[in-house]
Order: C-alpha cells, then sequence, then structure tokens
C-alpha cells in the first residue's frame, strides 16, 4: 500500500515553486515554502494569490475554498522549518550546483525515512541525488508550467531509487489529480526531450531567413493543431531556460540538433529572453505580458501585381485533389478536374459531390448552394480541356516522374501566363518546373489533408518563382479562407521538416526502451497539450509515407538525427503500416 504523505515542503517559490505549493494545498496537505529572503517570500505569495484570484474568478474556487487554501501554506525563509515534512519538493533554478548544494543541506534536516523530489526540467537527478545520504529517496517530479494548469507529472527513477519510494511518488501525483508517467533519469526526460529538438529547429530555420516567425509559427498551429507555434512557445517557455535544458541535452546525447542555435545565446546576451523581459521572438507589452504589441507581420511577398484567377484546373482524382477542387467550386472559380478516363472523372466529381452533401446534413450549407457548387465542377479526360485555366494544380500521386509527366503535359495544354502549381508535400518544386517552358510560373501549394477543414497553405516558392506568381497564390489562398504561409523549396517545406524528426526522435526513444508508446503520447498530449501523441500521429498518417517523407528529409540534409529509425523502417518491412493496414505501432480492431 502506497505511503500517505500530508505535509510537504516546497524550496523554491518562482512560477514552478509557487504552482506546486498551489496544488499541494488545493490537494488538503499541508505546504512549507522556502525562500531565501523576504523578498522571495513575497513574491511567492503573491503567486499564489493572483493564481487563486484567477480561479475564483473563473469558478474554479469558491471564497472559502481560496481561503483554505492560502490558510494550509506556511512561509518561511529557513530551511530548518521543513525538519518534520514527509517529501519535500525541490524547485530551485536550473543548476545542478545550486539543486545539489540545497539537498545536501535539507540531508542534514529533513527525517530520514522523508523523500526528495527535484522539478528539475533537465538536469540528471542520479547527480542531484548522490549529494545526499539517502540516493535511494530521490526521485525527478518534473511538474509543467503552469503547475496548478497542466496534468502531467514525469516522475524520474534513478538506478538507485528505491522500488518502493517510485510507487509512492506515483500514487501522490495521481492524489493531486496529475497524470504520473515513470521513465529513466535521461536529460530532457520524455516531453523535453522531443519538445527542444523541435523547437531549436524552428528557430535554425528562422535564423537562416527560410521563413518569418509568424509563418513558422502558424504553419505548426494550423498544419497541426498545436496550440503555440515554436517561436511563441519558446518566448512562453523563456529563452535563456531553453537554452539551459538544449546544453544539457547536448551534453548527454552529442546528438548536433541539440546543440543551441547560435541565434538564442545571441538573443540571451542581449536580454531577450521573451515574455519574462518584455521581448523575444516578438515584442510584448510588458514584461511578463502575453500581449504582443508588434503584430504587424513581418511579409514575403512584396508588392508584385497579381494576376486575375477565376478558372482553375485540377488534374487528379484522390483525396487531395478532389478536397482541393470543391474548396476552389465553394469560393466561387470554375474548376475543371481532369482525370484519366470519364469513369474516373465522373467518380471523383461525385466524391465532391458527396462531401458537399456531408455539409447539407449538418446544415453547414443549403440544397441550392450545394447544387450550384457542383455546377461549377467540370469533370474532363484531355490536358487540352485546360487550355484556358488561370491556374493548374496537380494533386497526382507523389512520384517525381508522375508529376513531371503532368507538368509537361500542362505545359504544352495550358496558356500563356497561367500558374502551374504542385501539391506535392516532399518533392521538389523546381524538379516539376524544369519540366515546362516555363518555370517562373510554377511553385508549390500544400493543402493540408482534408482540404476542405484544414486552413493552411504553404506557398513554395523555388529559385526560379517569379514574384507575381507568388503574390497571386498568397491572393488565391486568402480568396479561398486559407491561410498562406511562405517558405523555400527544399525538403519538408516548414510543417513536415519540423514535424517528422520529433515524431523520429519518439520512434528512437521508444527504440531505446526508454518509455512505453503510450507513456511517451500521454507525455506530449498531457503536458505539451498536443492534439495527438506521436505514435498516434505516426499510425494515422500511415508508416510507410511517414518512412518516405524521413528519407527525403535525410536525403536533402544529411543530418545524422534525421536518419530514419531503424525500428520504422522493420514495421514498414513487416507490412504494420498504422490504421490502414490494422497494426502499426498499436493494434486496432478492423
Amino acid at each position: 500500500m502506497a505511503r500517505e504523505f500530508t505535509s510537504v515542503g516546497v524550496v523554491g517559490l518562482g512560477t514552478m515553486g509557487s504552482g506546486i505549493a498551489e496544488v499541494l494545498a488545493r490537494s488538503g496537505l499541508d505546504v512549507v515554502g522556502v525562500e531565501l529572503d523576504a523578498a522571495g517570500v513575497a513574491r511567492g505569495r503573491a503567486h499564489i494569490e493572483h493564481s487563486t484570484e484567477r480561479a475564483l474568478s473563473g469558478g474554479k474556487l469558491d471564497e472559502g475554498g481560496r481561503a483554505e487554501l492560502l490558510g494550509r501554506i506556511t512561509y518561511t525563509t529557513e530551511l530548518s522549518d521543513l525538519g518534520d515534512v514527509d517529501l519535500v519538493v525541490e524547485a530551485v533554478p536550473e543548476s545542478l550546483e545550486l539543486k545539489a548544494e540545497v539537498l545536501g543541506q535539507l540531508d542534514k534536516i529533513v527525517r530520514p525515512e522523508a523523500i526528495f523530489a527535484s522539478n528539475t526540467s533537465s538536469l540528471s537527478v542520479t547527480e542531484i541525488g548522490v549529494h545526499t545520504a539517502r540516493p535511494g529517496k530521490v526521485v525527478g517530479m518534473h511538474f509543467f508550467n503552469p503547475a496548478p494548469v497542466l496534468k502531467l507529472v514525469e516522475i524520474v527513477r534513478t538506478v538507485v531509487t528505491e522500488p518502493d519510494v517510485v510507487t509512492d511518488v506515483v500514487a501522490f501525483a495521481e492524489r493531486l489529480g496529475k497524470t504520473p508517467v515513470v521513465i529513466g533519469d535521461r536529460a530532457g526526460f520524455i516531453a523535453n526531450a522531443l519538445l527542444f529538438g523541435y523547437l531549436n529547429h524552428a528557430v535554425r530555420m528562422f535564423e537562416q531567413r527560410y521563413a518569418t516567425r509568424e509563418d513558422l509559427d502558424a504553419a505548426m498551429r494550423y498544419g497541426c493543431g498545436y496550440p503555440m507555434g515554436p517561436l511563441a512557445l519558446l518566448d512562453l517557455i523563456g529563452l535563456d531556460t531553453a537554452y539551459e535544458i538544449l546544453e544539457s541535452m547536448y551534453r548527454q546525447s552529442r546528438n548536433r540538433l541539440h546543440a543551441p542555435a547560435p541565434l538564442l545565446k545571441q538573443m540571451i546576451t542581449a536580454g531577450l529572453l521573451g515574455r519574462k523581459s518584455g521581448r523575444g521572438f516578438y515584442r510584448y507589452e510588458a514584461a511578463d505580458s502575453p500581449v504582443v504589441t508588434d503584430t504587424v507581420a513581418s511579409s514575403t511577398v512584396d508588392s508584385a501585381v497579381v494576376r486575375e484567377v477565376r478558372r482553375v484546373g485540377v488534374v487528379g482524382t484522390g483525396t487531395m485533389a478532389t478536397g482541393i477542387a470543391e474548396v476552389f467550386a465553394k469560393r466561387g472559380y470554375e474548376v475543371v478536374l481532369r482525370a484519366r478516363t470519364a469513369e474516373k472523372a465522373e467518380a471523383a466529381v461525385a466524391k465532391v459531390g458527396k462531401s458537399i452533401g456531408r455539409a447539407v446534413t449538418k446544415g453547414r450549407m443549403s440544397e441550392s448552394d450545394a447544387a450550384a457548387v457542383l455546377t461549377r465542377v467540370k469533370p474532363v479526360t484531355e490536358f487540352a480541356e485546360l487550355s484556358d485555366v488561370d491556374l493548374a494544380v496537380e494533386a497526382v500521386a507523389e512520384e517525381l516522374t508522375v508529376k513531371q509527366a503532368v507538368f509537361a503535359a500542362l505545359d504544352e495544354a495550358v496558356r500563356p501566363g497561367a500558374i502551374l502549381a504542385t501539391t506535392t508535400s516532399s518533392l521538389p518544386v523546381i524538379e516539376c518546373a524544369a519540366s515546362t517552358s516555363r518555370p517562373s510560373d510554377v511553385l508549390g501549394l500544400h493543402f493540408f489533408n482534408p482540404a476542405p477543414m484544414m486552413k493552411l497553405v504553404e506557398v513554395v516558392q523555388t529559385i526560379a518563382t517569379a514574384p507575381e506568381v507568388v503574390a497571386t497564390a498568397h491572393a488565391v489562398c486568402a480568396a479561398l479562407g486559407k491561410h498562406p504561409v511562405h517558405c523555400g523549396d527544399r525538403a519538408g517545406f516548414i510543417v513536415n521538416a519540423l514535424l517528422f524528426p520529433y515524431l523520429n526522435d519518439a520512434v528512437k526513444m521508444l527504440e531505446a526502451h526508454y518509455a512505453q508508446a503510450d507513456d511517451i503520447d500521454t507525455a506530449m498530449k498531457v503536458g505539451c497539450g498536443l492534439p495527438m501523441g506521436p505514435f498516434e500521429l505516426l499510425d494515422v498518417v500511415g508508416l510507410d509515407v511517414s518512412l518516405a517523407i524521413e528519407r527525403t528529409l535525410f536525403n536533402e540534409f544529411r543530418e545524422e538525427g534525421f536518419s530514419p529509425a531503424p525500428l520504422l523502417e522493420h514495421l514498414v518491412t513487416a507490412g504494420r503500416l498504422g490504421r490502414k493496414t490494422g497494426k502499426g505501432f498499436k493494434d486496432y480492431v478492423r
């Protein structure tokens, strides 16, 4: 039976420590909060009072409950006041020397049976624990910020942590209403190890001027459903904190992808630490304010003249092609949908009709509007029928030779001055453009699946694309009600280039037996607020599709860290491709 804790000490009452103290007191525990001096105590108390005031305003606490919560917390500047507590949570700044010193002092004060928990997010719990005479009673208890809101707690066991201690701390986390995952002691644990490689990659993209900060953030919010973009999230976390976590991860992994981007060090040196300093990647109203003041987006689209687009050709009959045809037709464009045979062309139009029919059933569209949309979609089998379109969108199979053949045919058929676009998600757009006599009129328009629902479109400019073609594509996306983001023509564009290395890292973590797939999924959903865990997402995308994208990224960038995890390759070879085959990282009922 798990041990019952009644009194807990919290050392360090900064943002994390005060949040943890509030969580403990809310669960009925007596809390002793310790800070260095009276000013630190005052700041910690103010944090908790402000947080509980917000909970009161939001109806999550009543006046009586708030008074009881605040009454359970005692404040002090003396570690000696922790002599009788059952457990101590250390939440001092992320310095190994400081944490070791604090636990060393506590070891002489606190009862021998008391447990020490470090809230470190990246340091070695083993190295912290060895500075006590009770390393078997030391664990990591990594809460996420804001602690009163986020449910995940990573319970970090070292090679000497006593099994009973882990059991007791897991039960304790559950009593607090948290979702615990138990893991070994390695830099970054689960969530940070996966999250910060992705964040660092986004900084490098920004540093290389591959995409603007707004486009990077919008791409991940609209393309992946992330609650925040990577640069806005770094500002929230604090650039100095992010740098220390990456440094700690790099020291242990020696993975170049964990080496902090040079821009981070420059920004930190200049005092641009994110929200807490009032300026990071964005400028804020004041220190600690969430209100961004430099809201005028930096644009990659110049003032080039926009070409008129009224009639659109779509080549292909798959899910993406029919979805794109539906998107254009709904916005009043005349659409010519080209298929290889009359039967496929009619079937594709029927697919559009079925999709629109669902919108009618759900009350999102009237029957008359649906009928009007369908009349705007004309099925054809000959490329010559696309001769008068203003924009032709290729949406055929993700094979370069197939796409090149389509572009050669479009070049012959479509009038001069029309724009030719590919929906490829990873192939080089310039290779498609090279199959035509008009590379300046070719670009990528990467819609996301399902096209009628997803707001994001990546507008991919090659080295040859004319400025007015980019400007026209931007205007068309806006007219479709989509959010265009701009980037250059390199593997993965923005979203896949940021997403798939993260997914690959998750597979490598599983492959190393560091954590179970379900725990990794839980950590990223509960700890980072992502809509799906990495293994759920891989199974949805398809392991074969994911492997192909990862190979493309590796072949383009030659980064050792991008090399596809052998486990992913083995699963694909074994025919475990995800939901579509009923077996992937998980088994599905078919």
